[in-house]
């Protein structure tokens, strides 16, 4: 236990890291048979036997640290879409994205990642991203920075002329992309960390599950940088609206507001 009877982060990244390798890596490249593939709300948005397994495990350990806490987990609330009710405005509260690209895990692209986030009254306190073919995980704390394998991170930004993008939209429009703008990894739990390192200067999305963003906002935010929705509102959890789009500077998220706005891909924004 941590100050406050508080599990350590360190823990919880433990917890993260046995969970995927017993229960999400040995499932990577096995035949779609045996990973037992639910198609949920469209084609692409899948679940298998890891995402299920590992999210059950994941809930049972914090459970068992944090017997009070609110935990709901992306393949539960697909279930049963009531239980994310409440959790925002809970005294304490864990999300859990279990296997985040679970597409790209079923096409044995090593572009996925597993997720959690701990809110208290609505505040994102930590996060956590594993990414298990890397054996990279980065953890943020409010107010206390972030971590790439228990490395203190800074933001360095890239030296080049005009910004560059990452955009989750629909599969027509892939060829209709501005030269500004690129498609996201697949995965959020790549997309963040791909934006900490300057890959990227923006992403935008329009779902914001908490579980897909929570952990990587943190992250941003605690580096110096902006999350928010389309009329400029910071992102937290239980906040609404049609387009999210996280930057490294506010600068940037204010610059990249008005490309997506010009694009047309995700209607009107702040108009600032």
């Amino acid at each position: 236990m941590g100050k406050d009877g508080q599990v350590d982060s360190e823990q919880v990244s433990w917890i993260l890291f046995e969970v995927a390798n017993d229960l999400i890596l040995p499932r990577f490249g096995a035949v779609p048979s045996t990973q037992e593939i639910e198609v949920k709300t469209r084609p692409g948005d899948i679940a298998t036997a890891a995402d299920r397994e590992g999210e059950r495990e994941i809930a049972r350990r914090l459970r068992a640290e944090y017997p009070d806490a609110v935990i709901v987990g992306e393949e539960s609330v697909y279930s049963n879409p009531r239980l994310l009710d409440g959790y925002a405005e809970a005294e304490h509260a864990f999300v859990i994205d279990p296997l985040d690209g679970t597409l790209n895990f079923t096409r044995e692209s090593t572009d996925f990642g597993v997720m959690v986030a701990e809110i208290k009254k609505g505040v994102t306190t930590r996060g956590w991203i594993y990414h298990p073919m890397y054996r990279t995980i980065w953890v943020a704390e409010k107010g206390a920075g972030v971590t790439r394998n228990g490395q203190p991170v800074s933001y360095q930004r890239p030296e080049r002329d005009g910004l560059i993008g990452a955009t989750y939209i629909p599969f027509k429009l892939e060829g209709e992309l501005p030269a500004h703008l690129r498609r996201t990894w697949g995965s959020c739990a790549i997309d963040y960390p791909k934006l900490i390192e300057g890959e990227v200067d923006f992403l935008a999305y329009r779902s914001m599950f908490p579980w897909d963003h929570l952990p990587g906002a943190l992250m941003v935010t605690e580096l110096g940088g902006f999350t928010a929705v389309e009329d400029g509102t910071p992102w937290a959890a239980g906040v609404q609206g049609k387009r999210l789009m996280s930057a490294m500077t506010p600068e940037n998220w204010h610059e990249a507001d008005r490309l997506l706005e010009v694009s047309n891909l995700y209607g009107p924004g702040t108009g600032k």
